[in-house]
């Protein structure tokens, strides 16, 4: 399975006095992990593009006995210094980058993933206020184009449009419904008022470019929290735990 292409760097680590193993988000193949031999020392194979969230024209060789892959060579396309440099942002690129590795990606869905997370980190480098929420809105879009849809417009029952009406979460059912169709349903159930359900819907419709625009109200950000994570915990199966991200 040698090749070469544009990936995106999710974990940097010591293997060896070094070596590095290195897990990366690629377009076509998801997510993988190699080896980069010599890759701290390296002034010729690898010259200063083997730093977390780097977007690096790789060549990926297998080992001779196919066992692993190994990173023969690595070009820098575009660094994200301001965002490394920045407690705050590298924070919401490490919490999204984990979230991303938990979910797990397959080559089917690794197009949609590589331009979600490339456009966050674009996101983060560039825009002066990158929204608080950034990683929530991260985790619901990433379930969203892997297959994890919600209908955020209207009644999944009778279908009627929301409006300005409040939305009520299926949990059991992961779909929406409204007032009255909800109360004859058996489980439990999450309200979402119209200008959160109005922010979720932007998150499904709009890159991340736009997700500056969405400046929610504490109580507005808690109910789309709330919605968010109870869905992504039920259907998904993952949940925050002790500091990281657990699938159950």
């Amino acid at each position: 399975m040698e090749f070469s292409e544009r990936v995106l760097l999710l974990h940097v680590g010591k293997f060896k006095e070094s070596d590095l193993w290195v897990r990366f988000l690629s377009p076509t193949r998801g997510i993988l992990t190699a080896f980069a031999f010599g890759g701290s020392r390296s002034r010729r194979r690898f010259i200063g593009c083997l730093d977390l969230f780097n977007e690096v024209n790789v060549k990926v060789c297998p080992s001779g006995r196919g066992a692993y892959l190994a990173l023969h060579e690595g070009v820098l396309i575009k660094g994200v210094s301001r965002l490394r440099a920045d407690m705050s942002r590298l924070g919401m690129a490490a919490n999204c980058a984990a979230f991303l590795q938990t979910f797990g990606v397959t080559h089917e869905g690794a197009r949609a993933a590589y331009a979600l997370f490339h456009q966050t980190l674009h996101l983060l480098e560039e825009e002066e206020g990158p929204p608080g929420l950034l990683p929530l809105f991260f985790r619901a879009r990433l379930a969203f184009d892997q297959g994890y849809a919600l209908e955020t417009r209207q009644c999944s029952i009778c279908g009627k449009f929301f409006e300005e009406e409040n939305a009520y979460l299926l949990l059991r059912d992961g779909q929406f419904a409204c007032r009255f169709c909800s109360s004859s349903q058996p489980g439990q159930r999450i309200v979402l008022g119209p200008q959160a359900l109005e922010a979720l819907d932007k998150t499904k419709a709009l890159s991340p470019a736009f997700w500056g625009e969405l400046r929610l109200a504490p109580a507005v950000a808690r109910e789309c929290a709330r919605v968010i994570d109870g869905f992504i915990q039920y259907h998904v199966g993952i949940c925050w735990e002790n500091g990281r991200f657990v699938r159950r």
